[in-house]
């Protein structure tokens, strides 16, 4: 089956998600360290059949860089040239830490567990992919 990873960059951590084919709804992989991160995809496409890796990008309310734009930037160009055979694409990411943030309030998770960095980071990557998975579900609806 074809999986679809999303992430959530951070500098210290990133949230991973996938969906796979046919249906396409995005679940919560895990959450690695951002060093470790290229040899974590690296390991995951040896068991997966990765088609595409969509990278969350920050930007402000007006749709401007932000503080961490070039951080993404240099990362992207970096996982371009580290898996040249899959698709990368960069998508906006405005206010998914909120949303997920409100997600996980909204969930009754236990306030212990609403510390865990690591939640958050994955239910992020979550929201990435699943708003961009409905952002090329429409396209493909309005080409039609």
């Amino acid at each position: 089956m074809n999986q679809i990873l999303a992430l959530d960059y951070g500098f210290k951590r990133t949230g991973i998600a996938f969906a796979e084919s046919p249906l396409f709804i995005a679940h919560a992989l895990k959450t690695v360290k951002t060093n470790d991160l290229l040899i974590f995809i690296e390991n995951h496409l040896v068991k997966n059949k990765v088609a595409k890796i969509v990278i969350g990008e920050p930007k402000s309310l007006l749709g401007e860089k932000t503080h961490s734009s070039d951080m993404i930037q240099n990362f992207f160009q970096r996982i371009t040239k580290s898996f040249p055979e899959i698709e990368i694409k960069l998508y906006d990411e405005r206010f998914t830490s909120k949303i997920a943030m409100q997600t996980i309030l909204d969930s009754g998770i236990k306030k212990m567990k609403r510390r865990n960095k690591e939640t958050l980071d994955e239910i992020a990557a979550v929201i990435i992919l699943q708003d961009y998975l409905k952002y090329e579900e429409f396209q493909r609806s309005s080409n039609t």
